[in-house]
């Protein structure tokens, strides 16, 4: 399984993972010079060659009107940088500079969330709605340009695995607009809630809300590294100086072994059934399915005295297995329920919201080692195929082009 891992010992910012993550691709001029040809001429990004406590690697630049965003300390959080400008945008203005960049689909829908996570966190220390939340121009525009490089990195490397180590996020507080505020600051707090977190011994603030928020969108996993053979490594330098090499590190490679999460346990429950009509059956499937069964179906028979008749089967967890044991009893005319429990290898799955002519589609993937499937959600494809008065094939072929 094609595995990324991203080592976080020293906290995590946008700028940081993008030269991460650079450093792993084979055309980096070509990547370079897409990054430049897709942001208006306003916004310099550049990647350059640093060094950190004698370690050679990457240090992305991002340059608005000539002018470089130095620190990403709280105090120059995208909210607030560059107090003495006046000019705001809000997440739609965010989500609209989006849309008008020459990027890919996925690209876009991954930004977008990147951004409406960041948008959520400032809403709820703020307490305001999401639509009240605004950016600092420039602020917003620099952490757009990490975001949006991001996603474009993470598709052109398309990892199936992603796994991030427990995030370094400093100690201390640090000065902003707002007066002191301790570290981690409140939305990357909020960004990094369920994600294993420690303070470390340095006293600054080492992970920023884009940081965070790439982190949380983007990573399966958060844990130690798997074994896996690396066959490439990156390094992305942050702009601060410390007695410690401040750096993301990036190792992209094999993992052989499935992760836990595509290992389960399940039971198993069938009963045969020689007296009942096709609709009661059915009904008794639908009850199956309401009260937490993973699957239900039937498998003809023929039993004894030559009669035909179903078998009746349902997949679901161990612990639900007596509890729909007795919903069988009770919906079927059996007089006895068999119940086995299997171990089961299952992909991974994850469900993308992906903007296609105007409205938004839903994109079901799957991933297991070197396999890889996916599929537009039912729903969404039935809908656009009503709307538009064509078939549900037809649909799905439109739709699926439209991603491309």
């Amino acid at each position: 399984m094609r595995t990324l891992y991203l080592e976080c010992g020293m906290g995590a910012a946008g700028d940081m993972i993008c030269a991460a993550l650079f450093e792993l691709i084979d055309d980096k001029r070509s990547f370079a010079d897409k990054i430049t040809s897709i942001f208006p001429d306003f916004i310099s990004i550049s990647f350059e060659s640093a060094e950190t406590c004698g370690i050679l690697g990457t240090r992305m630049r991002v340059c608005i009107h000539g002018q470089e965003e130095h620190s990403h300390d709280t105090n120059h959080r995208p909210h607030e940088r560059n107090e003495h400008h006046h000019e705001h945008r809000s997440l739609a203005d965010i989500e609209e500079i989006i849309d008008s960049l020459d990027v890919s689909p996925r690209v876009k829908g991954d930004a977008k969330a990147v951004y409406t996570l960041i948008a959520e966190a400032e809403s709820a220390v703020h307490g305001r709605s999401v639509s009240q939340v605004h950016f600092h121009e420039l602020g917003a525009i620099d952490a757009v340009a990490d975001v949006v490089t991001a996603s474009m990195l993470f598709e052109q490397i398309n990892p199936q695995r992603v796994i991030v180590s427990p995030v370094c996020v400093g100690k201390g507080y640090v000065k902003c607009a707002h007066g002191m505020l301790p570290v981690p600051a409140p939305a990357t707090a909020r960004l990094l809630q369920d994600i294993p977190i420690y303070a470390g011994d340095i006293e600054s603030e080492l992970c920023t809300p884009t940081g965070a928020a790439l982190l949380k969108h983007f990573a399966g996993e958060f844990s130690s590294m798997p074994t896996m053979r690396v066959s490439c490594v990156g390094c992305g330098i942050g702009s601060k100086r410390f007695e410690r090499a401040n750096c993301v590190r990036s190792l992209l490679g094999e993992d052989g072994n499935p992760p836990e999460s595509c290992r389960d346990s399940v039971a198993e429950l069938r009963c045969n059934i020689d007296d009942m009509t096709g609709e009661a059956v059915s009904f008794a499937a639908q009850a199956l399915l309401s009260g937490g069964a993973l699957d239900v179906y039937t498998i003809p028979i023929t039993m004894k005295k030559g009669r035909p008749a179903y078998m009746l089967c349902v997949i679901c967890g161990r612990d639900d297995a007596e509890k729909l044991a007795h919903l069988m009893l009770k919906h079927t005319s059996t007089l006895g329920v068999r119940i086995s429990f299997s171990e089961r290898l299952v992909m991974e799955r994850h469900t993308e919201t992906r903007p296609v002519f105007g409205g938004n589609v839903r994109l079901k993937r799957a991933a297991l080692g070197d396999i890889e499937r996916s599929k537009l959600e039912y729903d969404d494809v039935a809908e656009f195929a009503k709307a538009n008065d064509i078939s549900y094939a037809s649909a799905y072929d439109i739709l699926t082009d439209g991603l491309r």
